[in-house]
């Protein structure tokens, strides 16, 4: 367990120090409730114990920032301890107040020190193990099951909020619509399993496309969804024209070149995609009217053969 000790008394520090890490857990010490916050967003703890009456901010300050960071994650929450050596009815109710978790004294005994650590270990590991068990529901509530990517409300929700950022801003925004070519001849020819698989090894290769983009451009929200059937989407926030398109015909490769057998799918004998874009130098207006314009530029690219990317701006 890794305990945030903060306060101002170096000998209280050296002290509390050694007692706990006789126990075996992780001590980071900082010298007052400013720091203590500074500390807490960069190594974040699994317990907080905190000195009230401190320079330059005091512990119950201190406190309410930590709360007040813990607001802005999921699931987030630490186990805070005041240390005092005055343990007054109106410092408790104060230490509940501004976010605490319970009250001990600085010199408190040892077997009772020990005690409360051990319950706060326990508190920590079952901690852990709901934030990862929410993480789970929360990824299995916004994947596609099928394939993995995001699906279509958390795509929904996603783009609205990126499309609303850049509205803000006055930031480029790009969108791109895809759909299997041929898809139902595929279902009839090959069974609906293999179907399945095509639209897994499909949109794999969309997402590595979107991966590769993201990494090449450091800070890009990019990504991909499916929209329904053997339809997926992409949205591409901040993005410039040139590096737009390029998205899109890399997708158009990528997914020819996975070879995946499709003896009805005319000419090309193999899996393919056709792509519409939308791109818009300065996000305003509807988010809807985007979509309409890529879903049109798809029709033309079915219209030009299939195979290819309509994204003319």
């Amino acid at each position: 367990m890794k305990i945030l000790l903060v306060d101002d008394a170096r000998s209280v520090v050296m002290v509390m120090t050694a007692r706990l890490s006789s126990y075996g857990y992780d001590v980071i010490a900082a010298p007052n409730g400013q720091e203590g916050v500074e500390v807490y967003a960069k190594e974040a703890p699994d317990l907080v114990l905190m000195d009230v009456e401190m320079p330059i901010m005091n512990g119950f300050e201190a406190a309410n920032r930590i709360r007040a960071i813990e607001a802005t994650q999921q699931w987030a929450w630490t186990p805070i301890i005041f240390l005092t050596s005055s343990d007054t009815v109106e410092n408790l109710v104060t230490a509940i107040e501004a976010g605490g978790d319970d009250f001990m004294s600085k010199f408190v005994p040892e077997p009772v020190l020990n005690a409360k650590m051990k319950a706060m270990s326990r508190i920590a590991m079952l901690r852990q193990s709901l934030a990862r068990a929410n993480q789970k529901l929360h990824d299995l509530a916004s994947q596609d099951g099928l394939t993995g990517l995001c699906n279509r409300r958390t795509m929904d929700l996603r783009s609205d909020q990126y499309w609303f950022e850049s509205t803000a801003r006055g930031d480029a925004f790009g969108l791109l619509m895809l759909d299997i070519d041929n898809f139902k001849k595929y279902n009839d020819h090959y069974g609906h399993q293999a179907g399945d698989d095509c639209l897994r090894i499909v949109a794999q290769a969309i997402d590595r496309c979107v991966g590769v983009f993201r990494e090449q451009h450091p800070g890009s929200t990019a990504f991909a969804a499916r929209y329904g059937g053997e339809e997926f989407a992409v949205i591409v926030p901040g993005v410039d024209v040139a590096d737009f398109e390029a998205l899109a015909q890399s997708v158009v490769y990528t997914v020819r070149n996975q070879n995946i057998p499709h003896e009805r799918n005319g000419d090309w004998g193999v899996v393919t995609v056709s792509v519409g874009g939308e791109w818009a130098p300065h996000a305003s207006g509807a988010l809807v009217g985007m979509f309409r314009q890529a879903d049109s530029r798809l029709y033309q690219a079915k219209q030009r053969g299939r195979n290819c990317a309509v994204t003319a701006t």
